[in-house]
């Protein structure tokens, strides 16, 4: 269990405090607007309204005791950025931010942001990967270039093993686990045989599994 401390409460940062509550985390979570702080009290440790731009404010709640500080302010850049230098000038271990668009990346990285996330930019890929084919069903992004993909079972695939189709010395990715009537296989030998209606999470560059899966 992390420490967390979690400073704006809108639609993202709400998701975010009920994601942190199903994951059994202690979260303090803060806003200036007491509508907000009250919609959250049942999934958190404790809440607080204050101004996080306050750098008094900010040292009352002791942000040197938290693992991460994660800044989801979503309304207003100026109080983001003043907060995310605030704390880390304060000593906080592990700062996230969140970002609309590259520039604002950027500034928070050079004011004490430890990571940047863009919640619409990473949703807005999944979203055009996901429903873009009909072999997609579910899509993880590593990095620029790798990601894992929940897709069908091509098939040509179907009734074959594992070793048969020797997958990653022809396509150079690697199958995860098969996924079948809901349970997940992530034990896979070469004599694990691919069954109808099953689907496969599978590890590659995003090129290796385009060409493989024709996506």
């Amino acid at each position: 269990m992390k420490s967390i401390l979690l400073i704006g409460l809108g639609r993202f940062g709400r998701h975010i405090a009920e994601n942190l509550h199903q994951l059994g985390h202690d979260v303090l979570a803060v806003d200036h607007r007491e509508d907000c702080v009250n919609a959250v009290l049942p999934l958190v440790t404790n809440a607080q309204i204050g101004d996080a731009t306050n750098e008094e404010f900010l040292q009352s709640l002791g942000v040197r005791n938290f693992d991460v500080c994660i800044v989801a302010i979503s309304d207003d850049f100026q109080s983001s950025l003043i907060t995310t230098s605030c704390l880390k000038d304060l000593g906080a271990k592990f700062v996230v931010s969140r970002a609309e668009r590259d520039i604002q990346a950027k500034f928070l990285l050079r004011n004490g942001a430890d990571e940047v996330v863009y919640p619409e930019k990473q949703v807005a890929k999944w979203t055009a990967i996901r429903y873009s084919t009909d072999h997609i069903l579910d899509y993880i992004e590593l990095d620029d270039s790798h990601a894992i993909f929940e897709v069908s079972l091509p098939e040509a695939w179907v009734g074959k093993s594992v070793g048969d189709l020797d997958i990653r010395k022809r396509w150079n990715i690697n199958i995860l686990a098969v996924k079948e009537d809901g349970r997940l296989n992530a034990v896979l030998t070469p004599d694990t045989v691919l069954r109808p209606g099953a689907t496969l999470l599978a590890l590659g560059t995003t090129r290796d599994l385009q060409k493989c899966f024709r996506l």
